[in-house]
């Protein structure tokens, strides 16, 4: 009889070997935290002069908050990563991470004006409401995920340079929008796979009688590829935006 596949790895930056390393790199999300960041290089760097503090606060803020509480939040729900990381620590991470980004916050606030307050409370809402699923997970969809992790980045950026929106950052703001529920309609299926399906099997046929055989790698390679570059080619964007401001 052939040998089962190997079990596939819960995602394509995770590996299936343990350890606190594997497991923090894993929680991290590096390809998507880094992706999730640079709609805050891009927010910035369309303001008409970038402020390197401001930026640098921004980035962190939403490190904290997306990087470490929000992915901290997620595992607690049913260990999509298949960590070991204990609860109490999954829970000390995310009440920090977004302590700090609120810090950060607040102190921008001093700096900004209080209009970055509602900037604030949205992301505290955000962070919540959408990884924990509260409201009966009404909050938890494509649109979501887009607002949350995808325009709002961008226009809380640009107001924290300016202290104000403009409509280029509304519209770059709905271009994260669009990016953000593309990484959705690619990263669901590819999770889908990844972490519920015990095997895959099919063929695809054509009329000239040849045939393809569907297995795991036939549904993920051109997933996991577009998101691949999606990630970097975003990052690169918003790097070439700030570098734009910043070198002459």
């Amino acid at each position: 009889m052939p040998e089962a596949p190997a079990p596939l790895a819960p995602a394509y930056y995770a590996t299936q070997t343990r350890g606190w390393r594997r497991d923090v790199w894993a929680l991290l999300h590096p390809p998507y935290t880094l992706w999730h960041l640079s709609y805050v290089l891009i927010g910035a760097g369309l303001a008409p002069v970038l402020d390197l503090k401001r930026l640098v606060a921004t980035l962190l803020a939403f490190f904290f908050a997306v990087g470490v509480s929000a992915h901290a939040l997620d595992e607690l729900r049913g260990r999509p990563l298949q960590t070991t990381i204990p609860s109490r620590l999954l829970w000390t991470a995310s009440v920090a991470g977004l302590g700090l980004a609120v810090a950060l916050g607040v102190a921008g606030v001093v700096v900004v004006g209080v209009g970055l307050v509602p900037f604030i409370a949205a992301g505290v809402l955000f962070v919540f409401a959408y990884n924990l699923e509260l409201l009966g997970g009404r909050l938890h969809g494509d649109f979501w995920f887009a607002l949350s992790w995808g325009a709002f980045p961008v226009l809380t950026a640009y107001f924290a340079q300016t202290g104000r929106l403009s409509a280029g950052a509304v519209l770059a703001a709905g271009a994260a929008y669009g990016l953000s529920y593309g990484q959705r309609a690619l990263s669901t299926p590819a999770r889908l796979v990844r972490r519920r399906a015990s095997s895959v099997s099919g063929t695809i046929a054509f009329p000239d009688g040849s045939h393809v055989d569907v297995d795991e790698g036939t549904l993920l390679r051109p997933l996991e590829r577009g998101l691949r570059s999606f990630s970097w080619g975003v990052l690169l964007l918003g790097l070439g935006l700030v570098a734009a401001k910043l070198i002459l």
